[in-house]
């Protein structure tokens, strides 16, 4: 019998584990949805804004911005983006596996550094060499907790400093891109100095007021704000797509394993009744004898 009190313990275990994933894909479905929102809303702005400076870049020289500085890439800030919490897949640990194969390949022999936008990449590189420490971009995991442009745009202006001082010569975004609930792609991206696509065509479709250069000074750091804001968004989206498609199975997985306990149970109990009724039939068999 303490064969049969184990399997109702494991079934009541599975049982309970079942509520708790079944929960939280919930949870991450509704949140889903308003991040979902939140980014394909930016993203036409953010698509027509990269319109208007690829029409200017065309007929403009942006090495004369600061920003668009092209030097030697001996110094590399890596900008990985995660999430606060696990329970989400290979979400996580994708960014991580990039961000190191970008350090040991990519960037071999260069000065790489790690800024850590997530409390999981934070655990993985706050004891290593490359860990990018910043008083004032410390607790950024807390970003999640108000998601807003103002807080965003504060990271992105100290990284922006950053590449004007020289601390660093190139600054890499490395994100999940949210594409729909159960899909995400890794982007590696290009933040500093700016590389942008010329397509000198359509550059005749503006009349620029005031000047190119005055309008570079004003939309090129905002536009870089925005770039940064739509990444985190875009990971912070995939996140929740990703969490509900790992409670979605694990809520199968364990709505199997449910059913494979009470069988084994239903199997077990039977056998048990059997061994009991062949015991009684074999000691009054005795008696008669």
């Amino acid at each position: 019998m303490a064969n049969l009190k184990e399997i109702r313990n494991r079934i009541s275990s599975v049982g309970s584990t079942m509520q708790i994933t079944s929960a939280m894909k919930m949870v991450s479905a509704a949140k889903l949805k308003r991040a979902q929102d939140a980014v394909t809303q930016m993203r036409p702005y953010a698509g027509k804004l990269r319109e208007i400076l690829e029409n200017l870049s065309a007929s403009l020289d942006l090495s004369e911005n600061a920003y668009a500085e092209q030097r030697e890439a001996n110094k590399i800030l890596l900008v990985g983006i995660t999430s606060n919490r696990g329970l989400c897949g290979g979400f996580n640990n994708n960014i991580i596996k990039r961000v190191g194969t970008l350090i040991a390949e990519d960037y071999a022999g260069k000065e790489v550094s790690v800024l850590c936008l997530g409390k999981k990449i934070k655990d993985v590189y706050k004891r290593t060499p490359n860990f990018y420490a910043n008083d004032k971009l410390e607790n950024m995991e807390d970003l999640y907790a108000d998601l807003r442009f103002e807080l965003v745009a504060q990271v992105a202006e100290e990284i922006m400093a950053q590449f004007l001082d020289k601390s660093f010569d190139k600054v890499v975004l490395v994100y999940n891109r949210f594409v729909n609930a159960a899909t995400q792609s890794i982007e590696t991206e290009q933040f500093l100095p700016i590389v942008p696509t010329v397509s000198g065509s359509e550059s005749g479709d503006y009349i620029f007021e005031p000047s190119k250069m005055d309008i570079v000074e004003d939309l090129l750091p905002k536009s870089m704000k925005l770039q940064l804001y739509k990444a985190i968004r875009d990971s912070f989206a995939a996140e929740h797509g990703a969490r509900m498609t790992a409670m979605h199975k694990a809520t199968d997985n364990a709505s199997e394993l449910q059913k494979s306990l009470k069988l084994s149970y239903n199997k077990a109990r039977q056998a048990a009744i059997t061994n009991e009724i062949l015991e009684i039939v074999g000691g009054a068999e005795a008696l008669n004898g």
